[in-house]
């Protein structure tokens, strides 16, 4: 199937596929790459243009091992990540995912990215940021990774002509009567339906950053592949535990995506500042600014709340040749009125990373036959209550290629002989978006409390419709409507705190919860509900 056969914008087209892959990011065009390199029929489906989606915007980098920094090892690298996840991590998937993340960056090298050398020894150059023992972050134009990486699989997808169906939005699985997965419906931009007809369909559609206010993700991370899956029979886990970035250029009264201020930035040597230009860190973690990311997010919270300020500062004022080093940041807040190199940064965290989504192993499959699920959208074990720093390219890297490998496992053998397979009429509640997010970010940002969740859950409940979605904005508000009902019961649940999911009212750890994971599915009348724990094996 070519980029030139793809279906005509003529409501009620069918086309068919061996396998159906849901986002143009990282992950989506690793697998989609993958599998059509081991010869099978391959459609991409996007919602908005190829590289509208989150990985364009990752600044940090990717950690990976390669052998070359003295002192760093595979080992080191698994215990940073067991460390950031506060137990909840699969240690099994994390020693996966870390052990092929140097093969999988020469495979993206060999396909075209062009990684930052060390201008002194010729190797890459490298960073380190927060909760990494080591300088292990691998990056590319400076602060600029996502982008080269897109660019790389945006231009190697082109080349071999696989075909991309953008601006469909998708809506839900086709399954036939034993429940096995058989395809997906569509809807475009003026929401004219389609159907793809597939023996798998692979989830790569990212987070669900836009159920907050501000967030760092574009407006395409609204859980749709989330909300899809638990549709379709699959869970979910983690979802209590939504990661916020502690820097986020801060803009008075401004919402939506913010601008990203990396990490890195911290981790070559820029200070954190309170008001009254006080480094507040200090005595809050033995990293101090290099803590893990939901220390210092929820430090950064403490010290707004104490001081009654809007933001804190970042202080780079000492670092040489920013404006090089940190091209997108230096840029972003130019355009704010902000010189960088001569005055502190204000910066507040905002909402960044999910690390719970779709049930899956580290090959993507689900507990749902035909459904697979890597990168953001899914639960692989590799995050636990919190992802620590670069881990997301990695894993959408190693996890997409293994996904690829799966499906063509799978798919190797006889093919079950279902019937074509249906969707039934896509009925669904949905609440105005605003509604939806200013209740989140009310009741379920960072320091949330059970009676700030009840009024969240009360808030959301009482905006909510029954309806059919008819385009992409009403599948996008159903999406984040059931992604909140079902954040906000997991979060209701888990009464301690770990990792990114804060309870004022419950602050510390509770070793009833430690390798725990809540499991929230669809009841009989399609709400989410915690069904069960489910163990993170091998956590430490």
């Amino acid at each position: 199937m070519s980029a030139a056969s793809m279906p005509a914008p003529a409501s009620g087209w069918e086309a068919a596929a061996d396998v159906v892959v849901v986002g143009s990011g990282v992950t989506g065009l690793t697998a989609a790459l993958d599998a059509a390199e081991a010869g099978l029929r391959v459609v991409v489906v996007t919602k908005d243009v190829a590289d509208a989606g989150c990985t364009r915007w990752a600044q940090g980098g990717v950690a990976v091992v390669v052998g070359d920094v003295p002192g760093d090892s595979l080992e080191a690298h698994v215990a940073d990540t067991l460390a950031a996840g506060g137990g909840l991590n699969d240690a099994a998937a994390v020693a996966t995912i870390i052990a092929e993340g140097p093969s999988a960056v020469r495979r993206l090298q060999a396909r075209g990215a062009i990684f930052d050398p060390d201008p002194d020894s010729g190797r890459l150059a490298r960073t380190r940021e927060g909760g990494h023992s080591a300088f292990r972050v691998v990056h590319a134009g400076g602060d600029a990774t996502g982008a080269e990486v897109e660019r790389t699989l945006v231009a190697t997808a082109a080349g071999q002509g696989l075909p991309l169906l953008t601006g469909h939005v998708a809506v839900d699985a086709l399954r036939d009567d034993h429940g096995r997965v058989t395809g997906l419906a569509v809807l475009d931009d003026l929401g004219r339906s389609g159907v793809l007809h597939a023996s798998a369909v692979v989830l790569a559609s990212g987070g669900y950053g836009q159920l907050f206010a501000s967030t760092t993700n574009p407006q395409t991370a609204t859980g749709d592949g989330i909300a899809l899956a638990l549709r379709a029979g699959a869970t979910a886990a983690d979802l209590e535990f939504v990661q916020f970035h502690p820097t986020v250029l801060h803009t008075p009264g401004a919402s939506g995506r913010r601008p990203l201020v990396t990490e890195a930035v911290r981790g070559e040597g820029a200070l954190l500042l309170d008001r009254a230009g006080r480094r507040f860190m200090l005595g809050v973690h033995p990293q101090a600014e290099l803590a893990p990311r939901d220390v210092v997010a929820a430090a950064i919270t403490r010290r707004l709340a104490e001081t009654g300020a809007e933001c804190v500062w970042l202080d780079a004022t000492g670092l040489d040749g920013f404006a090089a080093r940190f091209p997108t940041v230096y840029a972003a807040c130019r355009a704010a009125g902000v010189d960088p190199t001569r005055e502190p940064i204000p910066v507040t965290p905002a909402a960044h990373y999910s690390c719970g989504g779709v049930v899956a192993d580290v090959d993507g499959r689900t507990a749902v036959p035909g459904l697979y699920a890597a990168g953001e959208v899914a639960r692989s074990g590799l995050h636990g209550a919190n992802r620590l720093a670069s881990n997301s390219l990695l894993e959408g890297l190693v996890v997409g290629a293994r996904a690829a490998r799966a499906v063509a496992a799978d798919l190797a053998g006889p093919r079950p002989m279902g019937g074509p397979g249906r969707v039934l009429p896509a009925v669904a509640g949905i609440a105005d978006r605003w509604t939806v997010q200013r209740a989140m970010t009310t009741g379920a940002g960072i320091g949330r409390d059970g009676a700030g969740l009840a009024a969240a859950s009360d808030a959301v409940e009482a905006a909510t419709l029954l309806g059919a979605p008819i385009d992409r904005a009403g599948v996008e508000d159903a999406a984040l409507t059931l992604l909140a009902q079902a954040v906000l019961v997991a979060a209701g649940t888990r009464t301690e705190s770990r990792g990114c999911h804060v309870r004022t009212d419950f602050p510390e750890r509770d070793d009833r919860w430690q390798r725990a994971s809540l499991v929230v599915g669809l009841d009989s009348s399609g709400a989410p509900a915690v069904r069960s724990e489910l163990a993170a094996a091998g956590a430490a």
